[in-house]
């Protein structure tokens, strides 16, 4: 037991430092955590590190979609349905239909059962090494979105098509009609299921006298409610998350405290940092498990067929991603479509931002080693480093190579005219203004004789004059001088303040509560002085 927590106190404390890294080296973390399992699998005498794939699917996959669909915004998710909902159906049972061809053709023992087991494996790209990647580079906000919305159904559709497969394959019988009635079932459910449990945990944050610990608490159980439940009934657990996900992320002003919003970010963005990092490095660690079963003479063609694979899967993004373009300018004709135009560069971006990921190789790994009759279950070894060649070819490759393609393809914002700094402006003007004139038209007189009203809106008249000097200027370089030394100064005040506080509580007649509070509430202040001018920085 205690060699076990050590074991994996080590490698959280081995994910830091390369994230660290790779903060250094500029390249997205999830890369070079891969590379980093892999380097660490490679090290004699180190204790192999296999991956469970029901504890990938019951303990990390839950609060990942939970938090993904928490973070997506539903009005860009709504505005981009056909496109992400294309890419997370249509394309991935596309996709598995010509990976499920080829490797019948090219791998010698592959029925295409298998072949369509592996194309639900290896077909739905993960939005976290995509994202991650494209944080450091400058693209359309719709490309993230797509990306991102992609993600959060195609894990759905793919282990959809893997449990089609694997029962093919295990029974030797597919009848595509039952298979189709079945597909829409579970989706259906799944939604139905998802929505349902959300209602409940919606009535208890909205009605039942909840603290911020208790709301944060209720958020880590949800998920694992929805995905336990859908998948008790074998609907999609998938679909459920994401589902009653979007419906409390988008209710969540109305059921969630300010505390509560505040307290439940700050352990979600841990948890999903942590979670994320430890299934990437997972990956890399696996590969002498995955090579175990194979000897010397079939593991040359395991790479050989693994290497043609990844060229066909990038190829068929690429393929689908222009011809979704395609076809989005001819049914734009007889329908609204969001883009009617969208060209070939943006397609291209999204087309080779398809990476791989920890689904795919718990998906493989989660094959029985033997099927219902006793019998060894065919080609598992084969499929297992396919999957595994597919996700460091794609992540690593296309990971490494994104960053250069963007850069090539020179896209620009289409969606919002109006620059970021722009409409930060106007929106803080808006709020400012609307409050300043609520209290002259509410509390005119209140203000007359109440200082803390009066200073409150003093400062509301400074913030308007500062917002309109920004508006009706050029920031420049003067003015980036301007606020650094505003950032700057207020920064060294918050410091002494804190030092003040600490100070304070080396006396013995100050609660050491009450400076908490204190120290919180500048925390809060320097937060905010941060925020206060992202954009215009």
């Amino acid at each position: 037991m205690h060699e076990s927590i050590i074991l994996y106190l080590s490698l959280v404390m081995i994910i830091m430092f390369l994230v660290m890294l790779a903060q250094r080296i500029k390249i997205a973390y999830p890369i070079v955590l891969v590379l980093g399992g892999l380097a660490l699998s490679l090290v004699p005498g180190l204790p192999a590190v296999t991956i469970d794939p029901q504890l990938i699917f019951l303990i990390f996959l839950p609060p990942l979609l939970y938090e993904a669909a928490w973070q997506t915004s539903w009005k860009d998710f709504w505005k981009w349905r056909r496109v992400i909902g294309s890419f997370a159906f249509i394309i991935v049972i596309f996709t598995s239909c010509v990976i499920a061809y080829v490797s019948e053709a090219l791998i010698p023992g592959f029925t295409l059962a298998l072949g369509f087991l592996l194309g639900g494996i290896i077909s739905p790209p993960d939005a976290v090494a995509t994202t991650s990647i494209l944080q450091n580079v400058k693209v359309p906000k719709r490309l993230i979105t797509i990306a991102e919305g992609e993600s959060l159904l195609n894990d759905a559709s793919s282990l959809i098509v893997f449990r089609f497969a694997l029962v093919a394959v295990a029974s030797g019988r597919f009848v595509l009609s039952e298979a189709v009635g079945s597909f829409f079932l579970v989706i259906v459910m799944g939604f139905a299921v998802g929505i349902g449990i959300a209602l409940i945990f919606y009535a208890i944050h909205r009605w039942l006298p909840t603290t911020p610990s208790i709301d944060t608490i209720l958020t880590f159980v949800a998920p694992y409610a929805m995905y336990i439940t859908a998948e008790e009934f074998h609907f999609s657990g998938v679909i459920a998350v994401v589902s009653g996900g979007l419906f409390l992320s988008r209710n969540q002003h109305s059921i969630l405290s300010h505390l509560s919003r505040i307290q439940g970010i700050n352990v979600w963005s841990t948890v999903g940092f942590v979670l994320n990092g430890i299934v990437f490095m997972l990956i890399g660690l696996e590969l002498p498990v995955i090579i175990q079963g194979f000897g010397e003479a079939s593991l040359g063609e395991a790479i050989k067929y693994g290497l043609i694979v990844s060229v066909v899967v990038i190829l068929t993004r690429l393929v689908s991603t222009l011809g979704s373009s395609v076809f989005t300018v001819f049914i734009s004709r007889f329908i609204t479509t969001a883009d009617n135009s969208p060209g070939i560069r943006m397609p291209l971006i999204f087309g080779w931002a398809g990476m791989r990921g920890v689904v795919s190789l718990a998906s493989a790994l989660s094959i029985p080693l033997l099927l219902d009759n006793g019998q060894p279950f065919p080609q598992r070894n084969m499929i297992l480093f396919i999957t595994f060649v597919v996700i460091l070819v794609t992540l690593v490759f296309q990971g490494l190579t994104l960053p250069m393609v963007v850069r090539l393809m020179k896209v620009e914002e289409r969606d919002y005219s109006v620059p970021a700094q722009e409409q930060d402006v106007i929106i803080r003007r808006k709020l400012a203004k609307a409050s300043l004139d609520l209290i002259n038209a509410k509390y005119a007189k209140e203000v007359e004789n109440n200082e803390l009203l009066q200073s409150l809106k003093f400062k509301l008249e400074s913030d308007i004059g500062f917002l309109d000097h920004v508006r009706d200027s050029d920031v420049g370089e003067a003015g980036h001088a301007y606020i650094g030394r505003y950032q700057e100064i207020t920064k060294e005040l918050l410091e002494y303040k804190r030092h003040i506080l600490h100070q304070f509580n080396k006396k013995e007649t100050y609660e050491e509560e009450i400076i908490r509070q204190h120290l919180a509430q500048l925390d809060l202040e320097e937060e905010k002085v941060r925020q206060q001018f992202l954009h215009i920085e």
